[in-house]
């Protein structure tokens, strides 16, 4: 990759986030620190205002308005090969946003990139098992409550088909063993517990914020399931 791709790529990472460490640029664009603080100082030379938060990282002053992200040939063809993979690990809800935001990127690109993406497009298939189908739609909802910290009720069937109100404050969502998994902790248990997704049948956010001030990391949730990451 030449420079001028790499700040431009830069520049399109600090607008994706809200802080962005040097370690995280040098990691992403496969260069060193000293590198990254040369670049940064290239952007601000040509009026990017940039500004720097310890132990936070870059990020751009709010109100500075960049132009509309453009997309070449390859990365069209890399959110396409990606549709495909929802088809089986998304549930409804994500797939509707995911072909939202497509049809946004194909609104951008030119009518001989459109050409090409449409013959892509009719020459990928996956073959996957039927079990793959997830046949809901709360992956959204459950998005929004972790990112926002909302205390949830979900009406939830056990594997001896009983269903129970439960009131959780979900933490993450994983996928394994072939299915989306709700990681949250339960006010009726008092405990993190794992709920798989298929089997939630109804969500209820009355956006109330968690009532537990400190959670654990989902890293370290992930540590005590029953599979080999």
């Amino acid at each position: 990759m030449n420079r001028i791709d790499r700040l431009f790529g830069i520049l399109i990472l600090l607008q994706s986030k809200k802080h962005v460490s040097a370690e995280t640029i040098a990691d992403r664009f496969e260069i060193s620190v000293r590198t990254v603080y040369r670049d940064v100082k290239a952007l601000a030379e040509q009026g990017v205002p940039l500004s720097f938060e310890p132990n936070k990282g870059y990020f751009i002053v709010q109100g500075y308005f960049l132009p509309p992200v453009s997309f070449n040939t390859d990365e069209a063809g890399a959110l396409l090969m990606m549709e495909r993979f929802l088809e089986s690990f998304a549930d409804r809800s994500i797939k509707q946003h995911y072909h939202s935001a497509l049809d946004k990127v194909k609104n951008v690109l030119k009518s001989n990139q459109k050409e090409m993406l449409e013959s892509l497009n009719q020459n990928i298939k996956l073959q996957l098992p039927e079990r793959l189908k997830n046949d809901f739609e709360y992956l959204a909802q459950l998005q929004n409550a972790i990112s926002a910290k909302h205390c949830i009720t979900i009406g939830y069937k056990n594997n001896k088909e009983e269903v129970s109100k439960r009131e959780v404050e979900p933490i993450g969502l994983i996928f394994y063993a072939f299915g989306w998994h709700l990681i949250a902790w339960c006010h009726l248990r008092n405990e993190y517990r794992d709920f798989k997704v298929d089997r939630i049948k109804d969500i209820t956010n009355r956006c109330e914020p968690f009532k537990k001030e400190k959670h654990m990391p989902l890293e370290e949730y992930m540590k005590f399931l029953p599979v080999d990451f």
